[in-house]
């Protein structure tokens, strides 16, 4: 194992239709690490479309991810992705959306269960581990009595879009802490910041 390589996925949905759906807001993450990192989205036989490099020079090696799946199916790719790089589950970063927290808000945790997200508990089910890094991001409940299921799958309100960039940078930021400087140290930052 290379302990400077992690596998970062960015959960959403595949396609132009749903690109800045709230559901895609992990898609946005990894695209902003990849625009770090000055690298280009290639396809890869693991049914997604990666980037490699490094956002600093010698700092840790990143493989960002976009599964070309479904969310709800996405743990086929990443198992794939896990296996072809050679990547414990223990290096993998889920950046997913997080109804369970408010918009603009960020939290980090390791292992659990899925809490009723189906990319997460597709990923279970895939690689047979809950022990991967996740970047909840927070985007909020519903409003009224709007289902959750169409919630996400609309795009973020026009106030939202005001705050989501600094939203991206943070997250993206919260991925590198990760990976640099340990989870710990990154929840403190994150959490209390």
């Amino acid at each position: 194992m290379n302990p400077d390589l992690w596998l970062v996925v960015g959960l959403g949905n595949p396609g132009p239709g749903y690109a800045a759906n709230r559901h895609n807001v992990g898609q946005m993450v990894v695209a902003e690490l990849a625009n770090r990192m000055r690298a280009t989205f290639k396809s890869h036989k693991g049914n997604a479309m990666v980037a490699e490099g490094r956002v600093v020079p010698g700092g840790p090696r990143f493989i960002v991810a976009k599964p070309n799946t479904y969310m709800n199916v996405s743990g086929g790719p990443v198992n794939a992705l896990l296996k072809a790089y050679g990547i414990p589950p223990e290096h993998l970063i889920v950046v997913h959306d997080e109804l369970d927290i408010p918009f603009d808000t960020l939290k980090l945790k390791q292992g659990g269960g899925h809490g009723g997200h189906n990319g997460l508990r597709d990923i279970i089910a895939a690689t047979g581990s809950a022990d991967f890094v996740r970047v909840r991001v927070g985007i909020g409940r519903p409003p009224g009595r709007q289902q959750a299921a169409d919630f996400v799958l609309q795009n973020f309100s026009s106030t939202e879009r005001e705050t989501l960039p600094n939203l991206i940078v943070d997250a993206a930021d919260a991925v590198e802490l990760i990976a640099g400087s340990g989870l710990a140290a990154a929840q403190l930052k994150v959490h209390t910041g």
